[in-house]
């Protein structure tokens, strides 16, 4: 499970780092991104030159009857792509790579440690991030869904899903899920829409290496997805959900 990433880089850095071109809408720094925000995610334009777009969290299926479908489809097993009807014919043409600075998973609370309004231990948010600071290259599939009731004319929207696969040594004490997260040799495979071999992609989407992580306890104030700000990703004592310095 996904559910919380931070994306506070520009679009021009981000194009910078990933080889592409940026001509769209500009979305300001969101150190909580949620399901339903709109994102970044980098395609390959017409001609295959990287690009950067904005999509929505929440991948909806040309078929869907509305956009509510996406709130359940912000992320992808990666076991199942193949498979699932939702995901089958995305995941061999409609490849993205979702770029994030850091992502958040809630840890199991221990016994006898802080606990929530009804007694049961509370969740600890811990923040992830790559040790040498660069950015995450997470696996995504992309669709473009328009409302069928409103016209040949309406608009398209464009969603992505995040895929996940499962936890490496870093992830596993905390989730036993974790983002595909793509090294640059895997970049330009994934990202062809001429590239259709399921069983090559899938060999793509493999967890991350144990030394790529660290991992931090952050405040509880990343609960309230209202909390967008760069407070958010410093270091917390997680007896005491107070800034470690």
């Amino acid at each position: 499970m996904c559910g919380r990433f931070v994306s506070s880089s520009t679009p021009d850095k981000i194009a910078e780092y990933f080889g592409a071109t940026f001509e769209g809408e500009t979305l300001g720094a969101n150190y909580n991104v949620a399901p339903t925000n709109d994102i970044y995610a980098v395609v390959a334009g017409p001609d295959g030159t990287p690009r950067i777009e904005v999509f929505h969290w929440g991948l909806i299926p040309v078929w869907a009857k509305d956009t509510k479908v996406g709130a359940k489809m912000i992320n992808a097993r990666a076991e199942t792509l193949a498979q699932k009807p939702a995901y089958k014919g995305v995941f061999k043409k409609q490849r993205c790579i979702i770029p994030m600075d850091g992502f958040y998973e809630w840890k199991a609370g221990a016994p006898g440690g802080p606990v929530t309004k009804s007694g049961k231990p509370a969740k600890q948010p811990m923040y992830i991030h790559r040790l040498d600071g660069e950015p995450l290259a997470v696996a995504g599939l992309w669709s473009a869904w328009r409302d069928k009731e409103a016209g040949p004319d309406a608009d398209w929207l464009h969603s992505a899903t995040i895929v996940t696969t499962s936890a490496n040594g870093t992830m596993a004490p905390i989730h036993d899920r974790m983002p595909v997260i793509l090294p640059q040799s895997a970049w330009s495979a994934w990202l062809d829409p001429e590239n259709q071999d399921l069983e090559v992609l899938s060999g793509l989407l493999v967890p991350a290496a144990d030394d790529l992580l660290t991992v931090h306890a952050v405040s509880t104030a990343v609960n309230n997805v209202r909390n967008k700000g760069p407070e958010l990703i410093l270091p917390v004592d997680a007896d005491t959900d107070q800034a470690t310095g």
